[in-house]
């Protein structure tokens, strides 16, 4: 028999902390941030309207509403840390310096493209930019970025590996695994739960035993915090914080963003017979895009003209990415046995 909600959980469910709330963010960061949110959510949608033409075979799992995430969190690395993703990819791509219109091409399985066009949207791979792969697996690649944070320390390189994962894949045994094995061996990792409350089309309320996916690191003996996933600057703060707890040498953190996807699981699932239209909408208010820009404009960060000239031209690479993508050729019949 299901629990009822009330009974879900610890009784206990309390997050760690690293600390106060107080850091100075710079104006350049905080441009830096919203333009690289703009260039996913822009190059998402695009993405999608390629894919509903038929330029784009496979499937499209939108990242739409989850910008903050990839955002916050890549934005606290270094260039040269690791980064290993999950179907829902893209905008961790891009926010890891992916070219966009490889990217694009990629999506549309052009020979272009990074991976000449097979591996397509779930399974990219971009290893001159730390880029360890997307994967079609729930929970598949987590312990992947476990094996480069194990390289990391072997070899002392500092570098810092970040797992992105969601909600579904703390449910699996890889998760927990992995957990275990970068605690005991105090290995240079951020877990990253990008929790948007279903996986697939179930809501963690019918899945998951505990309220507060990041109290689950208690388990495992490391710090388990909370970032709001719809607030980039949360999100930047928290990370920044953990990934140079574990680049000295501290060990692992897990980091639950708590976010939400405006589209379906894929594109094609319209998401209305298991969320309301009023949570979408409830959701969709706290859209991280418009509130980063209110907030550059409201602390003079930057004038609305100047504002719109860069957000016109990262439309216009968004635009060109796409034109790229749809004038590359197919990969040649006779390169599938190369």
């Amino acid at each position: 028999m299901q629990k009822s909600d009330n009974n879900r959980g610890q009784k206990n469910e309390k997050p760690d902390t690293l600390g106060g709330t107080d850091m100075e963010i710079s104006f350049e960061k905080k441009i830096e941030l919203y333009m690289m949110m703009l260039e996913i959510r822009l190059f998402e949608e695009k993405a999608i309207q390629m894919f509903r033409e038929a330029s784009a075979p496979g499937q499209i799992h939108a990242y739409v509403g989850e910008e903050a995430v990839a955002t916050g969190v890549i934005g606290a690395l270094q260039k040269d840390d690791y980064v290993v993703s999950t179907h829902r990819g893209h905008g961790h791509c891009i926010a890891k310096g992916a070219d966009i219109g490889k990217l694009m091409a990629e999506i549309c399985g052009r020979d272009t493209g990074y991976c000449g066009g097979r591996g397509g949207s779930m399974h990219v791979y971009i290893p001159e930019i730390g880029f360890l792969g997307t994967s079609g697996i729930v929970g598949g690649a987590i312990p992947m970025a476990v094996g480069a944070a194990l390289q990391s320390k072997l070899q002392d390189t500092k570098r810092v590996s970040v797992s992105f994962f969601g909600d579904g894949a703390s449910n699996q045994g890889t998760f927990h695994e992995s957990l275990n094995l970068a605690s005991l061996w105090k290995l240079p990792i951020i877990f990253v739960c990008e929790n948007n409350l279903y996986a697939g089309p179930t809501s963690t309320k019918r899945s998951t035993s505990v309220n507060n996916i990041a109290v689950r690191a208690n388990s495992y003996s490391i710090p388990g915090i909370i970032a709001d996933g719809m607030d980039v600057l949360d999100v930047y703060e928290k990370a920044l914080k953990a990934i140079e707890r574990a680049r000295n040498g501290k060990g692992p953190i897990l980091i639950e963003c708590k976010t939400y996807r405006f589209y379906g699981h894929f594109d094609g699932d319209p998401g209305t017979l298991y969320r309301t239209e009023k949570e979408v909408e409830e959701w969709k208010r706290k859209d991280p895009i418009p509130r980063m820009r209110r907030l550059l404009l409201t602390e003079n960060i930057v004038q609305e003209e100047e504002l719109r000239r860069q957000e016109d031209l990262i439309n216009e690479r968004v635009q060109k990415a796409a034109r790229f993508a749809s004038e590359s050729p197919w990969p040649k019949p006779e390169s599938a046995l190369v």
